[in-house]
């Protein structure tokens, strides 16, 4: 970043100012850094309360910064507004890539851990997603995500530590009717995973996925909920049902601060196994998959959808 660039950002309210960044440092020098992406909402603002109360500097990201004000309620509320700096960061744009991971390096010297948590779905059949909103899916819950990692992995590399988190789903694990865009999103966030883990493990970093269920968190509504479709489609009674699955998910569905609180424990584990599935229905889920033959799966899948 250069000197214009960041007088600019300060001036715009994106960074701390001089005095700010020195007022951190001296407060926690020896603080660790997490670098959390789509802390606006959900899973991403729990955590970076939940890191913050572990002494955490954390750099709380989010695409639009005007959507911050329920973040810094929170953080006020719970005694560590001080530990918290707001950086604007789009992980489709490679340049608010940069510019955000950049900051956080300049406000801190360092990140020990990366959260990658922004994301969205997309709902509806295969026949009717248009390529659109593919591509839109694949660019911030896939690519988003790898461009993130690629801009943090040097600095963690040459720390020789450091821990990477990629928020996945049982949607990564299991595809269902109506969710195939979001599916195989996560699908591919798992493979990327695991070769990541296997590339940084010499390295001293660690990686790992978290794969929730179903949980209270405003994703239901970005995209599922907008689904548009005709109402002489003929998946319209599957999407209908689809819906109903989704909205009473939602309803039902446990609070997701459980989310937060198990990255909360594992940024403090020394070696953290590659996957923590959680949530309503999401291991037996996995058990199934494993033992059970795919049409008896299958069966039981459209049996709920009804």
């Amino acid at each position: 970043m250069t000197v214009q660039e960041h007088q600019t950002e300060v001036k715009q309210g994106r960074i701390d100012t001089a005095s700010d960044v020195m007022k951190k440092r001296k407060e926690g020098a020896n603080a660790p850094v997490a670098l959390i992406t789509g802390t606006s909402s959900g899973f991403g603002m729990l955590t970076a309360i939940t890191l913050a109360k572990q002494g955490y500097r954390v750099v709380a990201t989010m695409r639009d910064l005007s959507r911050r004000e329920e973040l810094v309620k929170l953080a006020e509320q719970a005694g560590v507004a001080e530990r918290m700096q707001y950086v604007q960061l789009d992980v489709t744009d490679a340049e608010s890539v940069d510019k955000a991971v950049g900051t956080a390096l300049l406000n801190n010297g360092r990140i020990d851990i990366l959260v990658n948590n922004a994301g969205f779905a997309v709902g509806g059949f295969i026949e009717e997603v248009s390529m659109e909103e593919w591509r839109r899916q694949m660019d911030t819950n896939l690519f988003g995500l790898i461009a993130v990692t690629r801009a943090v992995l040097p600095v963690m590399r040459e720390q020789k530590q450091g821990l990477i988190v990629n928020l996945s789903s049982v949607s990564g694990l299991s595809g269902f009717p109506g969710y195939a865009p979001y599916a195989a999103s996560k699908f591919a966030v798992e493979g990327f995973t695991e070769s990541l883990r296997h590339e940084m493990s010499s390295f001293g970093v660690r990686v790992v996925l978290v794969e929730p269920g179903a949980y209270r968190t405003p994703i239901w509504n970005k995209g599922l909920g907008e689904i548009h479709r005709s109402e002489d489609s003929p998946y319209k009674h599957k999407l209908d049902a689809v819906l109903r699955y989704s909205q009473h998910a939602s309803e039902t569905a446990p609070d997701p601060q459980e989310v937060a609180d198990l990255i909360g424990r594992i940024a403090r584990m020394r070696a953290p196994r590659l996957r923590y599935a959680l949530g309503k229905g999401s291991r037996v889920l996995i058990i199934g998959k494993a033992v059970l033959p795919w049409k008896w799966l299958e069966w039981i899948i459209a049996r709920g959808l009804k």
